[in-house]
């Protein structure tokens, strides 16, 4: 199966070595470390031991076994040749976004590199990693670009780093390593003589912002962003973010890669925000971040990776690689209208329990929900499983601030067989969104913490197989708020870190209003029939 991953480093070779030396240099152990990728969303074959108890720290270790039924690479995506818009259109149906470019590698110049620093002396800081935030360990970096107009490339690179500088002395975090305690608990390091924050400066002048935003997201896309296929567990030795600055023809394009072992999505627009509010001028942040994490959970996780043993560990090279359906990214932008139908015809029948209506998230959710598993030709049997991560800031006991700067979510589950879900008035899936999510009440997050800390796991994905729609990012996230004195972003895109089959994030239609573009990553096959419902696509 490793034969099938690329990365942007060079391949199978790189990866193995970069996981190998990232493990080898937490651990301190000699000897050959079987690779292993961690895109792990929805795979039945992932599986979490847990070691026993020492000195009141827990101690976690991770064994992938047999081979992952999913990866992706760049190579997985590919394009559809009919144009298309990627506004919301005004009639109430989708946008059906499809785009021209093709997947390639772009001659794209990297023009210098740099790294930014807060611009104060901040001294030592070190800030440990709580429950909240180790299963995000295991993954990749998460990836956003964005896309400005703009024909003064210099003077945008000088207010970007400029701005950066400031931000990051409430932020410094950002600007820090990895790093263990003598107990073996994860935290973040930060001093003053440490390189900061990772700028990379670019050119690719043949292409237009209009020739990136409209098409259906291809591999193009991952020259504009940094730590392509880059773990977390490699902020012991990277940046936790690293920024890409590319001068295209009529603009430009902000690619970063935020360590997700540090921070979740609020977190991460929260700093963008901020980022773009001192770039504009202001002298600090108007919303400085709550940097106390452990006042959310104190309880010290030991986190270790040992190395496998027996034939797992030496037979996965040597084994055949099983075909991989290709995957498709593509955009639906859900107008004002669309959105206020889909709601509409959800909230008909009052739920008869007593719940109150359905939100706007619920009913867009079992739309998609719905409609993806009929994409799929499930069997009526099959099980499907929607997956929906909380911002938690609000629900935990003390409640935190929206300010707290980490990771502050759980996922939720809500399962069903496919026959039901479609067969079933949409209400139906909407009541198992809505139950799960009010359920997750402070208890259930802690009972779900404890279960973590006396066993420790990442995620009970196994539970969830490969029919899963996995929500990510939220349109409530203020993503075209973000102006760095050029005016708001043309468009904003996720990168193709941590994509699988039935991957979706969640954007504010750019237009505003209630308009919501969905951001979806599909097998192929799936992907083409769903394009053609005019029921999902409300064009009926």
């Amino acid at each position: 199966m490793w034969s099938r991953w690329c990365s942007a480093g060079g391949g199978v070779g790189s990866l193995r070595q970069r996981v190998c030396a990232t493990l080898n240099g937490i651990h301190g152990k000699g000897g050959k470390l079987h690779p292993f990728d961690p895109l792990l969303w929805g795979l039945r074959d992932f599986a979490v031991e847990c070691g026993g108890r020492r000195g009141g720290v827990a101690s976690l270790s991770v064994t992938v076994l047999n081979q992952i039924k999913r990866d992706v690479s760049s190579s997985t995506f590919v394009s559809s040749p009919a144009g298309g818009n990627s506004s919301s259109s005004g009639n109430g149906s989708v946008s059906n976004i499809a785009g021209p470019v093709k997947n390639q590698r772009l001659n794209l110049k990297i023009t210098g590199k740099s790294h930014v620093k807060p611009n104060e002396k901040i001294g030592k800081k070190e800030y440990q990693l709580v429950t909240f935030d180790l299963p995000y360990l295991c993954f990749y970096y998460h990836q956003k670009l964005l896309f400005y107009k703009g024909d003064d490339f210099e003077g945008m690179v000088k207010k970007l780093k400029d701005g950066l500088s400031v931000v990051l002395k409430d932020f410094h975090q950002l600007a820090g390593k990895l790093g263990k305690d003598e107990e073996g608990v994860f935290r973040v390091e930060y001093d003053d003589d440490m390189a900061g924050v990772e700028v990379t400066e670019a050119v690719f002048d043949e292409i237009e912002v209009a020739d990136l935003i409209v098409p259906e997201t291809n591999s193009i896309l991952n020259e504009f962003v940094p730590h392509n296929g880059i773990l977390n567990f490699e902020g012991m030795h990277r940046s936790l973010l690293a920024v890409q600055l590319t001068k295209i023809k009529d603009g430009l394009v902000i690619g970063c890669a935020f360590n997700h072992g540090v921070l979740d999505g609020t977190s991460t627009w929260h700093f963008m925000t901020s980022w773009a509010e001192t770039c504009r001028g202001a002298p600090s942040t108007s919303a400085p971040p709550f940097l106390e994490r452990t006042k959310a959970r104190n309880t010290r996780v030991k986190y270790d990776l040992p190395l496998p043993s027996g034939p797992t560990a030496s037979s996965n090279d040597d084994a055949k690689p099983k075909p991989v359906s290709p995957l498709r990214e593509k955009i639906f932008g859900f107008s004002d209208l669309a959105i206020e139908k889909i709601k509409s015809t959800v909230n008909k029948t009052p739920p008869s329990d007593g719940s109150k209506p359905f939100s706007t998230f619920q009913a867009l959710s079992v739309h998609i929900w719905r409609h993806v598993s009929h994409a799929r030709n499930l069997k009526s049997e099959d099980h499907t499983v929607f997956i929906v991560f909380m911002n938690c800031r609000k629900r935990v006991d003390p409640p935190m601030p929206e300010t707290y700067f980490g990771n502050l979510i759980q996922a939720i589950f809500p399962v069903t067989a496919a026959g039901l879900l479609w067969d079933q008035p949409p209400q139906f899936g909407a009541s198992l969104i809505q139950k799960a999510i009010e359920g997750h009440n402070a208890k259930a997050i802690d009972e779900r913490n404890k279960r973590f800390e006396s066993a420790p796991k990442i995620f009970e994905f196994k539970d969830a197989g490969v029919n899963s729609v996995f929500v990510g990012s939220s349109p409530r996230f203020k993503v075209y708020d973000v102006d760095f004195g050029w005016g708001k972003p043309q468009n904003v895109r996720s990168g193709s870190n941590n994509k699988f089959d039935g991957r979706i994030c969640l954007y504010p239609g750019r237009n505003g209003g209630k308009s919501i573009d969905v951001e979806l990553t599909l097998e192929s096959e799936a992907m083409g029939r769903l394009e053609q419902n005019k029921e999902f696509l409300m064009e009926i």
